[in-house]
């Protein structure tokens, strides 16, 4: 897609966009798979970043045929990331992105979260980093019929912003909501995060590796 002439409205991913939480939730989610005795491999595991929690336990039940409950994994998994969020004092912003959501907001952008967490891990980031002033709408997993990489998401994103889509962009550090960008049918950058390097942001509109590279933009 072509980047807009004019843009009103950015749509954020929150992992691994906003915050560098993608190794805790990692680890919360590796220690839940031993927990209950299935080894994930690194390409099975890749085709869960960016869904939902509930979306990615539901996947791992039916790939492995286990008899659990995809909720109870959420709770057990959920229970860990809080854990390392709440007892980690290094977990911090992504580097620029601070600095790219002030500008943007001054500018008087329209500034939408899209994210597949769950409302508390959502609440959780945005108190904890003192974010609510900034965005008008947020959106979580709980909000979704269907998980990324299904473009509902930002589509929703989108009409709740009352910005058409042509002045709408999406970022996004991995495939699969790349893809549910692409087929809402909205401009994505793909950002290079060098924890998630798994992913190959092949589909984004463009690349970048920092956000200063978006500030030309605004």
């Amino acid at each position: 897609m072509i980047l807009p002439n004019k843009i009103k409205c950015i749509i954020f991913d929150m992992d691994g966009v906003i915050i560098d939480s993608e190794e805790i939730h990692k680890k919360a989610y590796h220690e839940t798979f031993k927990e209950i005795g299935v080894e994930v491999d690194d390409v099975f595991y890749k085709t869960l970043t960016g869904s939902s929690t509930l979306n990615a336990f539901q996947k791992l039940v039916t790939h492995f045929q286990l008899d659990i409950n995809p909720q109870e994994l959420v709770l057990n998994k959920r229970n860990r990331y809080v854990n390392y969020f709440d007892n980690d004092p290094n977990l911090h912003l992504v580097k620029g992105v601070e600095k790219l959501i002030k500008r943007a907001h001054e500018k008087g952008l329209t500034l939408i979260l899209a994210s597949s967490s769950a409302t508390e891990n959502i609440e959780r980031v945005f108190n904890r980093f003192h974010l609510n002033t900034y965005f008008s709408k947020k959106i979580s997993g709980a909000d979704l019929k269907a998980s990324k990489p299904n473009p509902e998401i930002f589509e929703k994103a989108a009409l709740l912003s009352k910005i058409p889509k042509e002045n709408c962009v999406v970022i996004e550090d991995s495939d699969n909501g790349i893809k549910a960008a692409n087929d809402a049918g909205i401009f994505v950058f793909g950002y290079k995060n060098p924890l998630a390097a798994d992913q190959t942001l092949k589909n984004a509109d463009l690349i970048i590796e920092n956000f200063n590279e978006i500030h030309k933009y605004l």
